[in-house]
């Protein structure tokens, strides 16, 4: 049996945020492939933390900056890497090297961060995202894709950045959206209709930047009018680690409600009659609206919020530009219930075409087989992905040893 290890940046919290769910995917789907895995992290756990012991997961707890990593690895010898997120590939990516130097390493990058960070700036700013491209974000995560082997890109829109903006080569980069089972239509027919629904929803953790700014941009910019327009209808809010700043937001004489985590986000969701999400920034793809289309929910969102899951044309709701044609479209979907089921319709669709399980499964399996059987030929390719290894290898050995040594306690007397 194949051993894998997963290096994460978080234990993964499927009920907290997409990442997690996102994780969560990938460790069923190599469940299914028969590996072995390990699930390693420096972080600690919370009470979101899903149950990996459960599935037959070891669970590992590891140090940054520790020679305990490497006789760890040294026994584990896994045959497959996984880094969650680039940081995870600085911290660790050298110390496989060294200790598995035959191991595929995998770079899930969950979205891209500089990406996320330079369309935050632009949007502080007021200036073009371009302009925030190359930044030292940038160079981090672009050096840690090419040092791998190869890098689960979650959005098309990402894909076409990377190989045409940086001229990523293609053969390490890999289209992995997220693996979603197929709606039946019994699912379907059994989900709340128009009328059993009331109510507008968003939702999304509240540590995640895009997700903050959109709840204040709802509370001060959408909701005041939306509330004259549609006067009985409740704005509710949920997410995980709700922090005083935005329980402060709480104002049920508004009807505007901070409700917090939500044990089953998909039990919110399908009883909610539409989804509000006013994201002015942020990249890969949003959980929140995927899950609107599984739960039937349409929505109203931003050009931010369908990038790389669909067209202004067939989407599971509406696409505003501006605050009034949000505010417009949001009570044409709350009162309407023929565009209501139009749109819902369109959900459906997007989500099982876009989405499918069996399909990713399959081309990402095949991948990874071709992988395991030429990488030494895959690498030979990769020249540029070589020499950042040597680089990194030289500096942050060093560094890494440094402070390792630094943290030695002193020899008791």
């Amino acid at each position: 049996m194949p051993k894998l290890l997963i290096i994460g940046y978080v234990w993964p919290e499927p009920t907290s945020s997409a990442a997690g769910s996102r994780m969560m995917q990938l460790i069923r789907f190599f469940i299914s492939e028969n590996y072995q895995v390990t699930f390693a992290t420096t972080a600690k756990k919370s009470k979101n933390t899903a149950d990996l012991i459960s599935l037959g997961i070891q669970e590992k707890a590891i140090e940054l900056n520790s020679g305990s990593f490497d006789i760890f690895i040294r026994e584990l010898k896994p045959n497959l890497v996984v880094f969650d997120r680039f940081m995870m590939e600085e911290q660790f990516g050298w110390r496989i090297d060294n200790f598995c130097p035959d191991a595929v390493k995998i770079l899930d990058t969950e979205d891209l961060h500089f990406l996320r960070k330079a369309r935050q700036e632009a949007f502080k700013t007021n200036s073009k995202e371009k302009d925030h491209y190359h930044s030292e974000l940038a160079k981090r995560e672009i050096a840690a894709i090419y040092r791998c082997d190869l890098s689960l890109i979650i959005s098309e829109p990402e894909m076409e950045l990377l190989y045409q903006e940086f001229g990523v080569p293609k053969l390490i980069l890999f289209y992995l959206p997220f693996m979603l089972k197929h709606l039946s239509e019994n699912q379907i027919r059994e989900l709340p209709n128009f009328e059993a629904r009331q109510d507008f929803i968003s939702i999304g953790n509240f540590l995640h930047e895009p997700n903050w700014n959109a709840v204040l941009h709802l509370k001060n910019k959408i909701w005041p009018d939306l509330r004259k327009r549609l006067s009985q209808a409740k704005m509710c809010i949920y997410g995980a680690y709700s922090s005083q700043k935005v329980l402060q937001l709480h104002k049920p004489e508004e009807n505007f409600f901070i409700e917090g985590h939500a044990e089953s986000s998909k039990e919110v969701l399908q009883n909610a009659r539409v989804l509000l999400a006013p994201l002015q920034f942020g990249a890969g793809l949003k959980g929140k609206l995927v899950e609107a289309m599984e739960t039937g929910t349409p929505s109203v969102t931003t050009k931010i919020g369908i990038e790389g899951i669909s067209t202004q044309q067939n989407w599971n709701g509406f696409i505003a530009k501006k605050d009034s044609e949000f505010i417009e479209k949001s009570v044409e979907l709350y009162t309407s219930e023929k565009t209501w089921q139009e749109k819902q319709k369109n959900g459906f669709e997007i989500y099982n075409e876009k989405f499918d399980l069996k399909l990713h499964a399959e081309r990402f399996s095949d991948k990874l087989k071709a992988l395991h059987s030429d990488l030494v030929s895959h690498r030979r390719s990769n020249f540029t992905g070589a020499m950042l290894q040597y680089h990194l290898h030289k500096s942050t050995y060093y560094l890494s040893r440094y402070i390792e040594e630094k943290n030695k306690k002193p020899p008791t007397t």
